[in-house]
């Protein structure tokens, strides 16, 4: 009897411990929840902390190394409106250029960072410093403000000015023309100072026409290579042949076009060439890349079935070495965003010609617009890079290609027609072109294949089904972008404002 009584009762303990084990899991469980939420709330705080870390040392730094230099307090305060000001642009702008491979599933946020990263740093440092004449006189006629205070305290009104608003943009999920804000910055602290009479309204006039030239360009060259792809290469027969004949062109056109674009926008204190030269190197590194990426592909294609699937691993890799070619013209090109200003500031406080050497900037106001556009990438850029590369429309690398070659192309373009234009546009106008061209592809498709419901025309449930581009966020991109020089200005000119009274 005692036996089977002893039986019983470790059955039953057994029982009670197997009941338990599910108990505690579940608590476990919840505590793994409940830390995953407290990491990822606390991660936005991390980034901001180390922000404020980054503005406070740049401050520190300049402030010794400024001692003795006139203005010193000034040059230190401006430092830091600049810091703040590149961490934004890392935040917001760099998303154009890797979030469409991101969005294509080519590379992992953790890969898009790091090259970034790496290629913007390294297009700041090596080829960047000058500063956009737009920024240095364009805006404002020199002369106009003749006070070197006021001058200073423009200037600084215009970072701080434009940096609070490309902030609030990137909170908003709008990416935003950087160059504009500054633009709006300079111009309404310009006013602010000296009134409507310093302004070069032709200039203006030429960023304003720019707003709507750069999307809709960008947008119409992505929607014809995209076009040129499904004509030749997806909707044919035997996909992997074509692929063998046409993506060796498509890279040499991408290699040609990048040589091109680095060349006018990057690369001009390494080499001074016109467009016409350029150009003719441009064709030559196409050339050269076209023949070398012949054997390569076909290595590559080798065994591959004759699907869309293999189509993308095909586009992979052009996909993410261009993404990275934008990202080193970018940092080549916009760090005069961030620090621009700066350096006028610097030059004016240490000479009475404002106007002499604006073209070259200290090496250190370059290293704090690299620096500042690499760490606001890591801590805030994911953000953008997911609404740049997913929420818009849906891509894949052949659809992410064509941003990407639209985005140098258009701007080769610009630069032979004279015309302004924003890289930020351009790409966005990239991603809005393949989205409204896939949508109009599919509705043409679908009448062609169903004449009845041609005729009847699709219900409009139907079309809001068969819409690709999220409207909101074209709607969103859109205001952000026509208000982005007024709302930078006014930003300007009333902390222009405030500057002056608070310093007297």
């Amino acid at each position: 009897m005692t036996e089977p009584r002893h039986r019983a009762g470790h059955s039953a303990s057994q029982h009670d411990s197997e009941q338990a084990w599910p108990t505690l899991d579940k608590d476990l469980g919840r505590l793994s929840l409940i830390e995953s939420a407290a990491i990822h709330t606390a991660r936005p705080l991390i980034g901001v902390g180390v922000s404020l870390l980054f503005i406070a040392i740049v401050t520190a730094i300049v402030a010794v190394a400024a001692g003795e230099l006139q203005g010193t307090l000034m040059i230190s305060i401006a430092a830091a409106f600049a810091a703040y000001m590149a961490l934004n642009i890392g935040a917001n702008d760099v998303a154009n250029n890797m979030g469409p491979a991101v969005g294509a599933n080519a590379l992992s946020m953790a890969g898009a960072i790091a090259i970034a990263a790496l290629c913007e740093t390294a297009g700041a440092l090596l080829a960047g410093g000058e500063v956009v004449s737009t920024i240095s006189s364009g805006i404002i006629a020199q002369g106009e403000i003749a006070d070197s205070a006021h001058f200073v305290r423009a200037m600084m009104s215009a970072m701080l000015a434009a940096a609070i608003w490309i902030n609030a943009a990137t909170v908003l999920r709008a990416p935003v023309s950087t160059t504009h804000a500054v633009v709006g910055g300079v111009m309404g602290s310009g006013i602010a100072a000296a009134g409507l009479g310093t302004v070069n309204w032709a200039t203006m006039s030429a960023i304003t026409a720019s707003w709507v030239i750069s999307p809709i360009l960008g947008g119409v060259i992505a929607a014809a290579v995209l076009a040129f792809i499904k004509w030749k290469i997806m909707y044919v027969p035997d996909r992997i042949a074509a692929a063998r004949v046409w993506l060796p062109v498509l890279i040499g056109v991408m290699a040609g076009t990048f040589a091109c674009y680095l060349a006018l926008k990057g690369l001009r204190r390494v080499i001074d060439l016109d467009l016409h030269e350029a150009a003719l190197l441009g064709l030559a590194v196409g050339l050269l890349s076209w023949r070398l990426s012949v054997p390569l592909v076909r290595r590559q294609s080798q065994g591959m079935s004759n699907r869309n699937a293999s189509l993308k691993a095909l586009f992979r890799l052009p996909l993410v070495v261009s993404a990275g070619l934008l990202s080193f013209a970018h940092g080549a090109n916009d760090v005069a965003n961030a620090v621009g200003p700066l350096g006028a500031i610097v030059r004016a406080l240490q000479t009475e010609d404002r106007a002499a050497d604006l073209d070259v900037m200290p090496h250190w106001v370059l290293m704090i617009g690299a620096l500042g556009i690499s760490c606001g990438l890591i801590f805030f850029g994911p953000r953008m890079i997911r609404m740049v590369g997913s929420q818009i429309t849906k891509l894949n690398p052949m659809r992410a290609y064509c941003v990407a070659l639209s985005a140098a192309l258009t701007v080769i373009l610009a630069s032979w027609l004279g015309l302004p234009v924003s890289s930020t546009h351009i790409a966005v106008g990239g991603v809005f072109g393949v989205g409204f061209y896939r949508e109009w592809y599919m509705a043409r498709r679908a009448r062609h294949s169903d004449p009845k419901r041609a005729a009847k025309l699709l219900p409009p449930e139907e079309r809001q089904r068969r819409k690709l581009v999220r409207r909101s966020h074209f709607m969103t991109i859109i205001a952000a972008w026509l208000v982005t020089v007024p709302a930078s200005a006014l930003l300007s000119a009333l902390c222009f404002l405030l500057l002056t009274t608070l310093v007297g």
